[in-house]
């Protein structure tokens, strides 16, 4: 299924992958807006959106006449904002269904451990 977000979102979402692996280590240079066009087959507009809205989240800095940048604590960042949609979207439905069937911390316990083996 294609991914439904509009084409600057995916292109964020990316880079936000390539902050949070580290494959874009904090202090390097991040893609340009033609390197990101380019590789994508997208507009420059569509670009340019994507690396003005992580500027806007303050994992990039403008750098006049050099480019973008990834800025010091980005990594952790991406990370902190990850760990909390995790929590809200999954884990906090997921203890609210336990609750829900009566399921006791330890049941449930022993489902992720079941759940973590198969993976």
């Amino acid at each position: 299924m294609p991914d439904p977000r509009p084409i600057y979102q995916q292109l964020a979402a990316g880079i936000r992958d390539q902050i949070s692996s580290g494959l874009l280590p904090e202090g390097e240079r991040a893609p340009s807006t033609n390197e990101l066009s380019k590789f994508h087959s997208v507009n420059p507009t569509t670009s340019a959106k994507a690396l003005t809205a992580l500027v806007e989240e303050g994992l990039l800095e403008k750098r006049r006449g050099l480019g973008m940048f990834v800025v010091d604590g980005a990594r952790e960042k991406v990370r902190a904002a990850r760990r909390e949609s995790l929590a809200a979207e999954f884990i906090r439905p997921l203890l609210d269904e336990a609750q829900a069937l009566g399921l006791p911390d330890a049941d449930l316990d022993r489902l992720l451990d079941e759940e973590r083996k198969r993976l």
